[in-house]
């Protein structure tokens, strides 16, 4: 009883150290400049996906580059640039926060509203989602490695 007692708390705490690293980048708590790198080169990201600009994509996403998307499937580069590379994909992102994984990863984690009209957003797509991205750096350029994004449920679509 007692050892299943301090594996929980030694997990409780290790989450909480964990969850104490993360922080949200607010006006009383200014982003750091690899935060505010990888804020910048996220929405630039999602300004390419947007405008459907595969050249931005080709030179932004690793070779190895997968996503999930929100039908939570599993999904290839060149899956990246059929599916969006005719643009259209218009989110407004919020909440965004960057977790630093080491010298050369982060991932930037946030909620977005997928911007549709009024007549498509009763299916899918979910108009709320939250998306993580894994950026890595193999050189001197920050790249997208994996993407997933999850749909959120704020009641029924």
């Amino acid at each position: 009883m007692k050892q299943a007692l301090l594996v929980v708390c030694t997990l409780f705490a290790a989450c909480l150290t964990t969850f104490a690293g993360n922080r949200q980048v607010s006006s009383t708590n200014p982003a750091t400049p690899l935060e505010q790198t990888l804020m910048d080169e996220e929405k630039s990201f999602l300004s390419a996906l947007k405008k459907g600009d595969v050249d931005f994509l080709k030179r932004k996403l690793t070779d190895d580059f997968s996503f999930v998307s929100y039908d939570a499937q599993l999904y290839s580069r060149q899956e990246m640039f059929d599916q969006f590379g005719g643009g259209g994909t218009d989110v407004m992102p919020y909440e965004m926060k960057v977790v630093p994984a080491g010298d050369s990863v982060a991932i930037v984690t946030y909620n977005v509203v997928l911007r549709v009209p009024a007549s498509e957003d009763q299916g899918p797509p979910p108009r709320y989602q939250h998306f993580s991205t894994v950026w890595v750096k193999p050189g001197s350029e920050w790249k997208v490695k994996f993407l997933q994004m999850s749909a959120s449920h704020w009641g029924d679509w």
